[in-house]
């Protein structure tokens, strides 16, 4: 099946740029290539010096990686921008009740929305958590919403990020450097700053201290260590938050409460932004093996007397079977239908969806409904015949395993590649905080893009690159 012609999001459907964006479109041409290249090659230096990396594991060639960086910016109008947050609010609203529900009183499976085996048989469902409440009812307060584009007006939720969403170091370095590259852009358009980002995280750690924490809560970032592949992004945010950057070995837990070691003597901590899985946070309550959790944690935490971001559980709402039902998790706890849709779901765990997908392997994408990082899963357009068997046998062996999605002409943006510019195409992941008063769209994101030509796969463990994502304050020129 070949996929429809890409909408371009600088340049539309044309040559020339969208009316809104020409100055861009006039930076591209006049912009000589090697300058260009000059400017993207310094960057992505910047980035290597600082220790921007990632790393790919079981590929030890690839532990000090860094995800490339690509000069020409994304930019979304105002307008645009503004149609996404309403969107992204309600969603993630309806992520945090849906949470509170099933680990409470599950008022949505009484009802018949979601059958009770979807949550009762998914691995990421927490038993040991059931019927504890995080600090002001709040389970979500990072969500990565990741989107895709399909047409000037069309924007589509590929999948919900609500455990321990990455990304948003790429983000601020990608701001700041093309500040420092791209100065003329930023005399071009009214552009929203996105370097508040860890101001209003910390705001937000604090809004959910437990009511015992007092006027001035004390917030730390809990890492599995250097060793993960995110820790520049753990120091990085402890550090412009101004607050300390712990691992297992500095908290202790001692009558419920959490403190932690430092040369003045134990402090108490009262918010904890933990960069650690659930299945390794408490060896008492999960991993036994766990040397990167710390033990009485989740005593702690169902005593009231420390808040976790995210909450422990929040993994069942990552969940591609779950988000599958989003639509109908949204209309039930919001009263009114998603203003950001699905991209169309086969759940193949039923018979009908599963013979459909098995009869158009080659023209869906499958995943696995707990994949991540662009593994398990086939895009059939681009497979092989023995790839598409492959999948075919695992369909038919574990059907509950999978969900499918129609091949979507994810949009594009100009890129600059070996041959030159050239449009590739992008995806998209905002970050919304949600506190105790307020729930915030961060005006920018995460663009990933695949530099592969014809590539869907944005994921940096796949040869995927980012990109700087630019939300106009208005939708014009300031010249």
């Amino acid at each position: 099946m070949a996929l429809k012609r890409a909408f371009d999001e600088i340049m539309g459907k044309g040559h020339a740029a969208r009316a809104e964006l020409a100055a861009l479109g006039t930076w591209l041409t006049d912009t000589p290539e090697n300058e260009l290249r000059r400017r993207q090659q310094s960057a992505e230096a910047t980035f290597r010096q600082l220790g921007i990396t990632f790393a790919v594991y079981g590929d030890e060639s690839a532990s000090e990686r860094i995800i490339p960086f690509d000069i020409v910016p994304r930019i979304f109008l105002k307008r645009e921008w503004d149609r996404l947050s309403e969107g992204l609010i309600q969603r993630v609203l309806a992520l945090n009740a849906f949470l509170d529900d099933i680990y409470g009183e599950r008022k949505i499976l009484r009802d018949g929305i979601l059958p009770p085996d979807l949550i009762f048989g998914n691995p990421q469902f927490r038993p040991e958590i059931a019927g504890m409440r995080p600090p002001h009812g709040i389970w979500a307060h990072i969500c990565g919403i990741d989107l895709v584009r399909t047409g000037p007006d069309e924007f589509f939720v590929l999948e919900d990020n609500a455990r321990t969403p990455s990304g948003v170091s790429y983000m601020l370095e990608n701001r700041e450097a093309m500040i420092r590259l791209c100065p003329e852009l930023f005399r071009s358009f009214r552009v929203a700053a996105v370097d508040s980002y860890p101001d209003k995280l910390l705001e937000t750690m604090r809004s959910v201290a437990p009511s015992s924490a007092g006027a001035n809560p004390v917030c730390v970032v809990l890492t599995p260590g250097h060793f993960n592949s995110a820790y520049y992004e753990h120091s990085f945010l402890a550090d412009s938050m101004g607050v300390e950057l712990v691992e297992a070995a500095d908290l202790i837990v001692d009558d419920d409460i959490v403190w932690m070691r430092t040369i003045a003597g134990l402090v108490r901590v009262d918010v904890i932004y933990r960069r650690i899985d659930d299945d390794y946070i408490d060896p008492l309550v999960f991993r036994a093996d766990s040397m990167l959790g710390v033990p009485g944690l989740i005593a702690a935490y169902a005593a009231g007397n420390v808040a976790l971001i995210n909450a422990p559980g929040n993994g069942i709402a990552d969940d591609k079977a779950i988000y599958s039902y989003m639509p109908e998790i949204v209309r039930y706890y919001s009263g009114s239908d998603a203003r950001l849709p699905n991209v169309e779901t086969w759940r193949c765990r039923e018979p009908q969806a599963l013979q459909y997908v098995l009869d158009n392997l080659a023209d869906v994408v499958v995943k696995l409904v707990d994949g991540s990082g662009g593994y398990g899963m086939l895009v059939g357009p681009t497979a092989t015949k023995a790839e598409i068997e492959s999948f075919r046998a695992a369909l038919i062996a574990e059907p509950h395993r999978y969900i499918a999605q129609p091949t979507l002409a994810l949009s594009t943006v100009p890129t600059l590649v070996e041959e030159g510019i050239a449009p590739r195409h992008v995806d998209f992941r905002p970050f919304v905080l949600t506190g105790r008063d307020r729930v915030q769209v961060v005006p920018g994101g995460l663009t990933r893009v695949a530099l592969k030509k014809g590539s869907l796969v944005v994921n940096s463990s796949q040869g995927g690159g980012t990109k700087d994502s630019i939300v106009l304050l208005d939708d014009g020129m300031t010249e």
